[in-house]
């Protein structure tokens, strides 16, 4: 399963939700226990995240570089060394598992001998030649640290990166922030500034306590704060658009707000009608499936947000898939495609009403560039400076324009807030009236 997982990402160029769609929703695999599967997703999410030493080390006991054809038995050696290496699997487990594997795999079975002969010298020599290559600058595509290091500076272009090659914790956030001290206790977690509560460790997310019976969602802290922007929305008539599959959409209908959901995905958007329905929202919120370019609305909203398609190098840390399926130019094709959507959004806002704007990327063309380009061409709105009271009193976390950018590397080191966040940006606009 883990190699089918890598062959969809890396082979195909599908995402890595596509993938683990594809691998783990047929009959055979759902006779799996829940911890084997998710056993696949981990081998194959490390080698998605540490790709570049893994194939070095891997590389050096290679007389000569695989063939394109024998890319299954490249997945089986790099599967392989991250259990070896990073994973702390048994070394005759790791490499007889392996073998085996190539000798059953039609499209790997003339590299067994070569596959055991390689991973014992993995095994042997790997740790040595891992400990002297550095993650930051191995793992992570050379193009977005350029990049980085421009826009933030180097040193905070290395913190992001080692952020990012993470695994990310669960954070939740409650239908019922009274509960939270009884949740944190519950799930043995920590609740954060941001409202939100985080787990370290946990089981399958369904058997947690408060799942079943709609307490909560499954939401990134960072992913958390653009909601909150509109402050209160009670009774008012909200547009979460680019919806699923709707962390959003649940704050605002736990406010009392009247939600439109607006998504382009038939699935995606079923499953945010298969939430709501969990967490008892389905009678606050419409869900409309639309291209947002071509949706016309007959009354505008009191408030609308627009969670804007985006190359997501904010959450590298949960979709390490986006390293190796993502390049340069989708900034400047998505950033023409932000600008489109944010003048639709713009159109849907009633005089004196609110519109955030947000992305979870770390790229300013997808972020502060596009507010910059929106108000100098809409004298009828105005940015409306955010504070640090909207964001749980992180100063850190506006921009001196009043505006919201969220790096990985922040709430990283302190307790309770280890594993960072996403990087997110968003700005507030107030509509004239």
């Amino acid at each position: 399963m883990a190699v089918d997982i890598l062959e969809h990402v890396l082979g195909r160029g599908k995402t890595l939700d596509e993938a683990l769609s594809a691998t783990q929703s047929g009959a055979r695999q759902r006779e799996l226990e829940v911890r084997d599967r998710a056993l696949a997703r981990l081998l194959a999410t490390t080698v998605l995240r540490h790709r570049g030493r893994l194939t070095t080390v891997v590389n050096k006991f290679l007389e000569r570089p695989l063939p394109r054809e024998a890319r299954r038995a490249e997945f089986i050696l790099l599967i392989a060394a991250a259990q070896l290496l990073l994973l702390g699997t048994p070394s005759h487990a790791a490499i007889y598992l392996a073998v085996e594997q190539a000798q059953r795999d039609a499209k790997a079975e003339r590299y067994h001998k070569l596959a055991n002969a390689v991973l014992r010298k993995v095994d042997a020599k790997g740790p040595a030649i891992l400990k002297a290559l550095d993650g930051a600058s191995s793992d992570m595509p050379g193009w977005l640290m350029t990049r980085w290091a421009r826009i933030y500076s180097a040193d905070v272009a290395r913190q992001i990166a080692e952020a990012s090659l993470d695994e990310a914790p669960l954070d939740l956030t409650l239908k019922d922030p009274t509960q939270t001290a009884a949740f944190v206790d519950q799930l043995k977690g920590s609740a954060l500034s941001t409202g939100s509560i985080r787990l370290a460790e946990h089981g399958a997310v369904e058997d947690l306590p408060g799942f079943a019976d709609g307490q909560w969602w499954v939401q990134d802290a960072a992913a958390s704060l653009p909601a909150r922007l509109l402050g209160d929305v009670a009774g008012k008539r909200v547009a979460d658009l680019c919806a699923a599959p709707g962390g959003k959409t649940a704050q605002f209908a736990a406010q009392g707000a009247r939600v439109t959901a607006v998504d382009h995905s038939a699935p995606r958007l079923t499953r945010l009608e298969a939430n709501m329905q969990r967490l008892g929202f389905a009678d606050r919120v419409s869900s409309v499936q639309a291209d947002l370019l071509d949706w016309k609305v007959s009354e505008r909203f009191d408030a609308v947000l627009l969670d804007a398609p985006c190359t997501a190098t904010g959450t590298i840390r949960r979709h390490p898939d986006l390293m190796h399926l993502k390049t340069e130019a989708d900034i400047e094709r998505l950033a023409k495609l932000q600008a489109r959507f944010l003048e639709a959004a713009a159109a849907m806002v009633a005089p004196g009403g609110t519109l955030v704007y947000c992305t979870c990327s770390l790229e300013p063309e997808e972020g502060e560039d596009q507010i910059s380009q929106f108000l100098a061409g809409h004298g009828d709105f105005s940015r409306e400076p955010i504070t640090p009271a909207d964001v749980g009193g992180v100063a850190g976390w506006v921009t001196p324009l009043g505006d919201l950018r969220t790096l990985p590397s922040q709430m990283r080191l302190d307790a309770p807030f280890k594993s960072g966040m996403d990087g997110f940006y968003a700005a507030r606009l107030k509509q004239r009236t």
